[in-house]
């Protein structure tokens, strides 16, 4: 026999993980489209010059790549915004700019797996492509501040910073030609600590140790947002990038404010880059206060020079990329009350009795899906303990059941499972009965 297993660093989804999972999607579903964002979707094989180069070598080193039985060059996804791009250089003659997607798939990477790491997982996109605006940047906070407070998260922090100021220190400090090494070295701040990254961006990139140190001066520095732009004015306020990178996250924080964002959700953090080399302004990474180490949740930023790579026309965009299985780790550490063991849809579950024919259970289903309730029908008619037990392990709410009497007066005895009452009803009336135990606190 075949030995049942998974690839390491791919999973399986039983109910229980997998109701919560399309939970998440429907509500970034539902926030996205409440910002205007309209549905699009791409291939998960695309050819592999189209993905390649655009993340950068250790990206390009993830890349899942091969050759198809046409013998073409191809390769997997490993993130929605490559694609995204591709895509708009195609269709955005037709659509026109600005224009806002959103799109939810599964993207790989051949990485190492860690908590909430794995090499299949769900990205969960929103972007704006074809406008320069800070306007577009802004809402990127303003969205995902959205998303996690409608995903019943109270405690976590929208990170931003800004390509534009990095990249002007950079230049101040001489090592522009460094950046890509210096910048994704200066990413991993958060993981491996000060001595490491200062000992890594010299060997790699070849800065020395008063450049490193210098770079991560700035990265540390303390106080209020308002205290870290202004020290990052003091002292490379000379330089035009970093001006205009200060000047949009200023607007920034001023919307934020005035849209009712609590300023302590937004974090000016100098220290993040974010790992990918198309990204050319604002950056954003968000993380749960209570569980920093399983890293950002929502990331993305502004990149004005992906889709050049496609097409003469100018196309600048900005988005933010849900990390949905990361998000479902967090969620499963923090027992998060989405995930509380149901693993049925049905919150009503109607029981069989042998002296009952089975057209009638299916007529109370019928009936109280009507009112808009997911009802399921158990498939036979077992002892009333074996069925009791099943709807305690898949997590129904309400079980409704009828003997021969209740068939005789048209009614249905209800069990609420939860306070372990119960109830009779006429079929007429079975709907709006247990809708009320279903809306009972």
């Amino acid at each position: 026999m075949i030995e049942p297993r998974t690839l390491k660093g791919f999973r399986d989804y039983p109910p229980a993980l997998m109701i919560p999972r399309e939970r998440v999607l429907q509500t970034a579903r539902e926030v996205y489209r409440s910002f205007g964002f309209a549905p699009i979707d791409t291939p998960a094989l695309e050819y592999a010059e189209v993905l390649l180069g655009k993340g950068g070598e250790e990206s390009d080193r993830l890349v899942y790549r091969f050759k198809d039985h046409g013998d073409r060059d191809v390769a997997l996804r490993f993130d929605l915004t490559v694609p995204f791009a591709r895509f708009a250089a195609q269709a955005i003659p037709q659509l026109g700019t600005p224009f806002k997607r959103y799109a939810m798939g599964p993207v790989w990477r051949g990485e190492n797996t860690a908590a909430g790491r794995y090499r299949e997982f769900w990205q969960c996109d929103f972007d704006t492509i074809g406008t320069l605006s800070n306007s577009a940047d802004v809402e990127v906070v303003l969205v995902i501040h959205e998303l996690f407070s409608k995903l019943g998260f109270d405690g976590f922090t929208i990170r931003v910073n800004n390509r534009l100021i990095l990249n002007g220190v950079l230049a101040s400090l001489g090592i522009v030609d460094k950046s890509v090494p210096v910048l994704r070295t200066l990413d991993k701040l958060l993981k491996i600590g000060r001595e490491k990254v200062i000992d890594e961006m010299t060997r790699e990139a070849g800065v020395t140790v008063e450049q490193a140190a210098a770079v991560l001066t700035l990265a540390e520095s303390e106080g209020t947002n308002s205290d870290k732009l202004g020290h990052v004015e003091r002292l490379f306020g000379s330089e035009p990038q970093v001006v205009q990178g200060i000047k949009r996250l200023r607007e920034l924080l001023a919307v934020a404010d005035v849209v009712g964002v609590p300023e302590a959700r937004i974090r000016l953090d100098l220290s993040i880059a974010r790992g990918l080399d198309y990204y050319t302004g604002t950056i954003y990474e968000t993380f749960l206060d209570v569980l920093p180490g399983i890293g950002s949740v929502c990331s993305g930023g502004r990149y004005d020079n992906l889709a050049g790579l496609y097409t003469k026309q100018i196309l600048p965009g900005v988005g933010a990329s849900l990390g949905v299985d990361r998000l479902l780790t967090a969620m499963e550490e923090l027992k998060h009350p989405w995930l509380a063991g149901v693993s049925t849809p049905a919150e009503v579950l109607v029981l069989q009795l042998p002296e009952v024919p089975a057209g009638y259970a299916q007529r109370i289903a019928a009936l109280v899906r009507a009112a808009g309730i997911n009802v399921e029908v158990y498939p036979e008619a077992a002892k009333l303990g074996k069925q009791f037990q099943y709807a305690e392990k898949r997590g129904h709410a309400v079980a409704v059941i009828a003997g021969s009497q209740e068939v005789e007066a048209c009614k249905a005895n209800i069990k609420d499972l939860k306070a372990r009452t119960e109830t009779t009803a006429a079929l007429a009336e079975l709907g709006d009965a247990v809708h009320r135990i279903l809306r009972a606190p």
